[in-house]
């Protein structure tokens, strides 16, 4: 078999753990999941969206006192044979047809030989939404999982990195750029969920320069989040053609608001207090609010942030959710102008880990490690 499918085997088996407690919060009932954030959790990363898109996943994994079954419709049962060697794993496989849209539920009744109000499940009107409960528990990554997300995050370094070194100021596009990011990554089996890449005014203007094939003259940006088995990391990397331009000063100034709330991320807080760090950060560089200008980022796994939070949301069942050992962490503090930090650390018992990083780039020491900075480009 491929390496990846021994893989996959480690990382379903060190999450067996935290889906049997998660199980035991509600009395023992069926978990049925159906998201492709939460099946991948639970089978390692074994499950590749067909349509990259779609929000419920080709595979449904139903987990309870009956057993563990994958739920999947006949056309992808061959695959999952062949690819996974699913028939000597402890998985029942239950092919459905595709064209039957109630099919699947009722192989969960049949399995389970319970109604669908009886399960608990990650998606509404299909028992008991533990959504909330599901997050919590898979966004602390077990050891296989921090391995592959660090394996991850070298991959989109060096894909952004190979995107930037392929910009020809004045000749390249937005677009070209865009293409080598991509191609680094699919050849070792990611995608980016979320590529964005500008340049020039529109970079200075806009929060989302997405490509649109214009040449790029003298600044560049390009912002990745990258899936691979299910999970994610997100990163920046800006460069400009003259040390002097002022995104490199605004870059600077939001180190300080990066510092405190990757200070704030480690165990002993809430993430309620991180994003309230991070909102005094800006306070402390004289732009208070500046937060609400744009999305914060925050906890990544399975999903390109598991949760958001902004100041005021005392509501959030995160909110007063501790912060913990074992958790990716991917902040992005950014100011209008051009200027945004981000990279994607994992939080461990000697701090904070860069796993978005490489030789190949300029980092510069802050308060709790290495961060990327911007390049300059002759």
């Amino acid at each position: 078999m491929p390496n990846r499918a021994s893989r996959i085997g480690a990382r379903a088996t060190a999450v067996r753990a935290g889906a049997s407690a998660l199980r035991d919060q509600f009395d023992g009932r069926p978990l049925l999941l159906t998201t492709p954030g939460s099946v991948n959790w639970i089978t390692g990363g074994l499950s590749d969206p067909v349509d990259i898109t779609a929000t419920s996943d080709p595979v449904w994994v139903v987990d309870g006192p009956q057993g563990r079954a994958m739920i999947i419709n006949e056309i992808e049962v061959p695959r999952l044979l062949e690819d996974f060697d699913i028939a000597n794993s402890d998985w029942e496989l239950i092919g459905v047809p595709w064209y039957d849209p109630d099919a699947p539920l009722e192989a969960v009744a049949q399995f389970t030989g319970l109604r669908t109000e009886a399960l608990i499940s990650d998606r509404e009107g299909m028992g008991t939404n533990v959504m909330s409960e599901i997050v919590r528990t898979r966004m602390v990554l077990t050891e296989p999982e921090r391995d592959d997300l660090r394996d991850l995050g070298a991959l989109c370094a060096r894909a952004l990195e190979a995107g930037i070194d392929s910009w020809r100021p004045g000749r390249s596009t937005d677009f070209d750029v865009a293409a080598a990011i991509s191609y680094v990554l699919e050849q070792d089996g990611a995608k980016a969920v979320c590529l964005i890449v500008g340049g020039d005014s529109r970079m200075r203007s806009m929060r989302h320069p997405l490509a649109i094939g214009a040449v790029v003259h003298d600044a560049l940006m390009a912002v990745v989040v990258a899936r691979r088995g299910g999970l994610h990391v997100a990163a920046t990397r800006i460069a400009v053609r003259d040390a002097g331009d002022p995104i490199v000063e605004l870059c600077d100034e939001l180190a300080r608001v990066n510092d405190g709330v990757l200070e704030a991320s480690l165990p002993g807080g809430t993430w309620g207090a991180a994003v309230n760090t991070l909102a005094a950060g800006y306070e402390s560089i004289g732009r208070e609010g500046t937060w609400r200008e744009h999305y914060q980022g925050g906890p990544i796994a399975y999903e390109q942030r598991e949760f958001e939070l902004a100041p005021g949301m005392e509501s959030s069942p995160f909110w007063n959710l501790e912060t913990a050992l074992g958790v990716a962490i991917a902040w992005n503090p950014s100011a209008l102008g051009g200027a945004k930090i981000e990279d994607t650390y994992l939080v461990g018992a000697d701090g904070l880990e860069l796993v978005t990083a490489s030789d190949a780039w300029p980092t510069a020491a802050g308060g709790l490690g290495a961060r990327s900075q911007v390049k300059i480009v002759q």
